[in-house]
C-alpha cells in the first residue's frame, strides 16, 4: 500500500485507510469475530492508518480497535481518535440512540473545554488499552451537529481552553498531529481562520458528486499547510451502486436530479473503461492535499471489493472525460 506524508508531522498514512465506525455497530450489530476479521482483512491488504472515535458505538469501536492493534509492532501503524464528546455511564434503558446498535451503556455529552479534551484523550487511551494516539481530531464542531447556538458556545469553549489542551498534548509529544473531523465545509473554514490544523478529516465534501470543498477550502488548506483525509467518497452509497432504485445520497433517498447526474457520470466513466466506484475511490487522491481516503465497513467481503477497486489503475482518459462532462454541464 502506498503512503503519503502528513505535512510536517513526521507521520505517513497509507493512501487507503480504515474507518472504524462500522465495527462500533453503526446501523447494524457486528459480532466481535466479524469485527476482528474485517480488521485482519484491512491489515493484510496493507492498510496502516486506522481512525476511530468515542462516538462510535459509545466506546465499542475504540475497545475493538485497541484489542486488534495491541500486539502490532509500535510504529507500524498510525492511529487517530477524536475529542469533543465525553462518555458517562447510564442504565440500559437510558442509552441514547445515535445510530449504533447495542452500543456500550454510555451517554454522550459534547464538551470542548480544556478539562474535557484532556479527559477524553485519557479515556480513549484506557478504552483502547494503548499508550499512544497519533492524531486527535476535534469531532463534529459544526452547526450540522450542534445547532447554531450550540456551535457558537462550543466553539468559544474550544478557543478558550480546548485549543490549549491540544497544543499541550502535541508539544509534549503525546500526539503528533491535531485535526478537525466534520461533514461540512464552513466549519473547516471558520476554525482555520482562528486555529492552525495539521489535517482535516472531511466526509462527503470532496467527491465526484460533491466538490463543495473545492471552491474555497482547498485553497485555504494549501495556504495553511493543512492536509486532508477524505471520507464518505461514495456519498453514503450512490457512487458505489450507481443510479439504481433505492440509491442514497447523504443518507437519504437520492433526488431525481442526483440520480440523473450520477447516471450520466457512470456512462462517462464506463465509456472510458472504469467503474464508477473505482473512480470515486481514486478521485480525492488526484489532489496532493489529500493524504488518504478513508473507508468504513464491517464486512471483510465489502472491504476486499473496495481494496481490489483501489488497486485498479484508473486511466487518465477517465479524468479527462469527467472534466469535459463537468465543463459541458457548467455551460
Amino acid at each position: 500500500m502506498r503512503v503519503r506524508k502528513l505535512g510536517n508531522t513526521g507521520l505517513e498514512l497509507s493512501t487507503f485507510s480504515f474507518g472504524a465506525a462500522g465495527i462500533g455497530n453503526l446501523y447494524r450489530e457486528v459480532s466481535r469475530e466479524d469485527a476482528m476479521a474485517t480488521l485482519d482483512t484491512a491489515w493484510n491488504a496493507g492498510m496502516r492508518y486506522f481512525d476511530t472515535a468515542p462516538h462510535y458505538g459509545h466506546g465499542l469501536s475504540e475497545r475493538r480497535l485497541g484489542d486488534f492493534l495491541r500486539d502490532k509492532l509500535k510504529g507500524s501503524y498510525v492511529l487517530s481518535s477524536k475529542v469533543g464528546r465525553l462518555l458517562t455511564p447510564v442504565p440500559a434503558s437510558e442509552i441514547p440512540d445515535h445510530g449504533f446498535v447495542r452500543p456500550l451503556p454510555f451517554a454522550q455529552v459534547h464538551d470542548y473545554t480544556y478539562d474535557a479534551i484532556m479527559r477524553s484523550y485519557e479515556d480513549s487511551l484506557t478504552r483502547l488499552g494503548l499508550n499512544a494516539i497519533d492524531i486527535l481530531y476535534i469531532h463534529d464542531l459544526e452547526v450540522t451537529t450542534l445547532g447554531k447556538d450550540g456551535y457558537e458556545r462550543h466553539f468559544s469553549d474550544f478557543m478558550e481552553g480546548g485549543a490549549r489542551a491540544l497544543d499541550e498534548l502535541k508539544s509534549s509529544g503525546a500526539i503528533k498531529a491535531i485535526g478537525l473531523g466534520v461533514n461540512e465545509v464552513p466549519a473547516c473554514l471558520n476554525l482555520l481562520a482562528h486555529y492552525p490544523l495539521d489535517v482535516i478529516l472531511l466526509a462527503g465534501r470532496y467527491t465526484l458528486l460533491d466538490r463543495s470543498a473545492e471552491a474555497e477550502l482547498m485553497e485555504r488548506c494549501s495556504e495553511t499547510a493543512t492536509q486532508l483525509v477524505i471520507g464518505g467518497v461514495f456519498n453514503s452509497g450512490i457512487l458505489a451502486t450507481g443510479a439504481r432504485p433505492g440509491a442514497t445520497f447523504n443518507y437519504t433517498d437520492a433526488a431525481p436530479a442526483i440520480m440523473q447526474k450520477v447516471a450520466a457520470m457512470e456512462a462517462v466513466v464506463e465509456a472510458a473503461g472504469t467503474k464508477l466506484a473505482a473512480a470515486a475511490l481514486h478521485f480525492p487522491l488526484l489532489s496532493p492535499l489529500v493524504t488518504s481516503v478513508l473507508i468504513g465497513t464491517a464486512k471483510p467481503s465489502s472491504l476486499l471489493r473496495n481494496v481490489e477497486m483501489f488497486e485498479e489503475i484508473v486511466a487518465t482518459e477517465t479524468w479527462t472525460a469527467l472534466d469535459q462532462y463537468a465543463i459541458k454541464m457548467a455551460g
